[in-house]
């Protein structure tokens, strides 16, 4: 891996410095509440314009050194590192959130921009981590999941999602014609719940009760309250709106890249009723260079449902997967505007089904 690559991971860290930039330069402005905007701006506009400027990256590691890199320490301590950073960054950005003079504008960009760093920072690298053997790892992701309270998906993601992918029973799986505002609220509940039944349903096969301390999700659940109360405790009413708000703002910022990465995609249903197995043909694939170093390359999506367990800097590029035609920063802007999202992904979806019948 050419050192600007392996080096470039350390990019998803300049997102949560977003946040006290905003806060100084709001301060030295006089314009707190036009500045608390200024994450969302980076990312999502100005993210997608150094996307197109940068362009793509479409090599993948070579096979003789991929057990080599899947082993580097590196790009394991830096998932890793995303959890005392997303901690420090959630205690200050929430201490700030009730001690600067916002106005409701301010107040409101600033909820929304600590959401989002949420679900890049804590649910992105979450994603890495809980797919992975190594007990750390799997803990490291929980405790990521916890502090933004959407801890199911640990359970719901591996058991769930990556199970019925790309079929009616996802409730990730946005269908065809299927908006996003109809999508968000379906999965946000439909998932969180199904996690519970997935966790019930194991402890029942152990002969043990849903409420047995081994439920996993009973021990998020206490984190998780604890979180709340000291945020509570520490900075009042608001620190605990803050803190629930955040939650909510990641979970929707996790469900729209969901909504991005399998929109219209199925997965063919056998003659004996079950349907084919995953593979790269069944998630949008993106290849755009600067986003998947910020998103630990969960763009190569199309790999990561083919090989679940691979570690991120191993992940490939297959150009014969379906294409988005930007990143996802591009494409989480569209997607919050249904008829411009059905515009832009129906032709390249039908064109995509077409090339499918055909081979």
């Amino acid at each position: 891996m050419p050192a600007w690559k392996r080096y470039g991971f350390l990019a998803v860290f300049a997102v949560p410095a977003l946040l006290p930039l905003s806060a100084w330069l709001g301060t030295r402005s006089g314009h707190p509440d036009l500045l608390a905007w200024l994450p969302l701006f980076a990312l999502f506009v100005l993210l997608p314009l150094a996307d197109l400027a940068l362009g793509h990256d479409p090599r993948n590691p070579p096979p003789q050194d991929a057990s080599t890199l899947a082993h580097d320490r590196w790009f394991r301590g830096l998932t890793l590192l995303a959890v005392p950073v997303q901690y420090a960054t959630l205690a200050w950005a929430l201490w700030y959130w009730t001690d600067a003079e916002f106005g409701i504008a301010g107040q409101l960009g600033w909820l929304l921009s600590l959401g989002v760093v949420g679900g890049v920072l804590a649910i992105n690298t979450a994603h890495e981590l809980i797919h992975k053997d190594n007990r750390l790892e799997r803990l490291a992701g929980g405790l990521l999941l916890a502090s933004v309270g959407y801890y199911g998906f640990k359970v719901e993601h591996i058991r769930g999602h990556h199970v019925h992918v790309s079929t009616p029973q996802d409730a990730s799986s946005a269908r065809f014609g299927q908006s996003l505002w109809h999508f968000l609220p379906r999965a946000l509940l439909r998932n969180t719940a199904n996690a519970w039944h997935l966790e019930a349903q194991r402890l029942r096969r152990l002969g043990k009760p849903w409420w047995h301390w081994r439920n996993e999700l009973l021990g998020w659940s206490v984190l998780w309250l604890a979180l709340a109360a000291a945020s509570l405790a520490w900075l009042g009413a608001w620190g605990l709106l803050g803190f629930l708000a955040q939650g909510l703002i990641a979970a929707c910022t996790l469900e729209i890249i969901n909504y991005i990465e399998h929109y219209g995609l199925e997965r063919r249903r056998l003659a004996d009723g079950r349907y084919e197995r995953t593979t790269h043909l069944h998630s949008w694939n993106a290849d755009f260079a600067l986003t998947n170093l910020l998103l630990f390359h969960l763009q190569r999506h199309s790999d990561h449902h083919a090989h679940a367990a691979r570690r991120y800097q191993v992940l490939l590029h297959h150009p014969d997967s379906p294409q988005l035609p930007a990143g996802y920063a591009t494409m989480f802007v569209l997607a919050l505007m249904p008829p411009l999202w059905f515009r832009i992904m129906h032709p390249r979806l039908a064109h995509w089904r077409a090339g499918q019948a055909a081979d």
